[in-house]
């Protein structure tokens, strides 16, 4: 059975003792309030990481993600953080190719390849983002899009390999803007996915594959995504700045 996943993404938001008291708020709650057996990850600026680890670690009520990784392991890349590096803070998951970092930075699907490569030798887990722009939606080729991001960047996986990926669907066009696709956008795209995951992994795979929604999720709209048939959580941004909101999002199950 798949994993239930709700993963905050706080991008560059928070400073360290406001990182830490969000992380404490979301912890208490967690350990309180959870209803059900829904996996919990804050995804945090690299400078929480390791004093966010050590809040949560002593719980596992919570798991710790990295925003982002470099596909080099150590040398003269000034700036970039390693899959070492992240593995030591005692954080799990690491989150590649969002959208920002695409659209910002220039991440290519050949480089993305690289950095799954990477986490997954470190024994972390990755949550690979994907999803379509507004002109290629409005045009009709949102699942074509998609489709090729994957095989792009997943299709040189092994089948064990690609059973411990989590995948982010988020429509870019859904993303800071207010809009949000709607449960049936959302699973038919869901669906897509993980059909377009089994002619490569098999069914087996595809079926225990967890795939995350991804644009504009809040707590009054959570329930109805949720129970779309395809959709096993959801990667949460800006509600994932008030730990009450994202709790009423973990608990929208």
């Amino acid at each position: 059975m798949r994993k239930k996943i709700v993963a905050g993404n706080w991008k560059m938001n928070n400073t360290l003792d406001e990182g830490l008291k969000l992380a404490s708020e979301v912890v208490n709650m967690v350990k309180d309030e959870r209803k059900g057996d829904v996996i919990v990850v804050l995804g945090t600026p690299f400078i929480h990481l390791s004093q966010v680890s050590k809040l949560v670690n002593s719980t596992k009520d919570v798991y710790v993600s990295a925003q982002d990784c470099s596909q080099h392991e150590s040398g003269a890349y000034t700036g970039e953080v390693s899959v070492s590096m992240i593995q030591s803070t005692g954080a799990e998951f690491v989150i590649l190719g969002h959208s920002e970092r695409r659209e910002y930075h220039g991440e290519t699907s050949e480089q993305l390849a690289e950095k799954l490569d990477k986490v997954l030798s470190a024994g972390l887990t990755p949550i690979f983002c994907c999803g379509e722009p507004l002109d290629v939606r409005e045009a009709g080729n949102q699942e074509s899009f998609v489709c090729s991001q994957l095989t792009e960047s997943l299709f040189h996986l092994t089948k064990e390999q690609m059973a411990q990926v989590v995948i982010a669907y988020e429509p870019i066009w859904a993303i800071g803007t207010g809009k949000t696709a709607t449960s049936g956008q959302a699973q038919e795209m869901h669906k897509a996915i993980r059909k377009h995951l089994a002619t490569k992994f098999g069914d087996a795979i595809a079926t225990e594959t967890s795939i995350l929604y991804g644009g504009s999720c809040k707590p009054s709209n959570a329930n109805e995504l949720f129970t779309q048939p395809d959709i096993d959580g959801g990667l949460i941004g800006g509600a994932s700045l008030n730990a009450r909101d994202f709790m009423g999002i973990i608990n929208a199950y």
